[in-house]
């Protein structure tokens, strides 16, 4: 990893989870990851009640937009954090994968949402934890 590693989320649209999993990373690294999501068949647009939830918790995802997964996102990465998109992320030697399993939250309402938001927030603080152990001491 270089002095300032580099973290893709990928999930199907990358539009929920993926985008979540973002805002909290950008936020609570306060620019020390350089932070990317992708979704392998992006919707059309974030879901509004992940934007909400994360609203809740002083995150504002609102004026992201799903993007298509590349391959030069991937390599551009020292970290890539799967949720749910199977065999679609391509794999490289060299870059540490992690897959998440969480709950997608499409089509859900915000008290089903919460939580994975919350489940979300707590593999961020650990994941920043791995990441930035100069930073602890």
């Amino acid at each position: 990893m270089t002095d300032r590693p580099s973290v893709l989320f990928v999930c199907v649209h990358n539009a929920g989870r993926s985008q979540m999993a973002a805002g909290f990373l950008s936020t609570l690294s306060e620019g020390a990851v350089e932070v990317r999501s992708a979704g392998s068949m992006p919707g059309e647009q974030i879901n509004p009640v992940a934007v909400a939830a994360m609203a809740e918790v002083g995150i504002d995802i609102a004026g992201e937009q799903p993007k298509k997964l590349t391959e030069q996102a991937v390599l551009e990465s020292d970290v890539v954090i799967t949720m749910g998109c199977g065999d679609e992320c391509p794999y490289f030697p060299g870059k540490r994968y992690e897959d998440w399993v969480l709950d997608d939250p499409a089509g859900q309402g915000i008290e089903s949402v919460r939580p994975i938001r919350d489940e979300i927030r707590t593999r961020i603080e650990a994941l920043l934890a791995s990441l930035t152990p100069a930073a602890e001491a």
